[in-house]
């Protein structure tokens, strides 16, 4: 099953850059030039947080919501 968690994206005029967060995992981040890499680059680190959490023992976080396939 493919766990589907909440990205917020928005500008960041300090890192002149859109940040990417997934608040469900703690320090989940990334930031891209565009709004679309910066949703591509979390999505890379979301894999490697998840698979690091799993090797060392950690809990990872069920996402708030599941999207349902119509």
């Amino acid at each position: 099953m493919t766990m589907h968690y909440e990205v917020v994206i928005y500008w960041s005029p300090e890192d002149e850059a859109f940040i990417a967060e997934v608040s469900e995992l703690a320090g989940c981040i990334a930031d891209g030039e565009t709004y679309f890499d910066a949703l591509s680059n979390v999505e890379i680190v979301m894999q490697e947080w998840i698979q690091t959490a799993k090797e060392i023992g950690r809990p990872v976080p069920q996402p708030k919501a599941e999207l349902v396939a119509a």
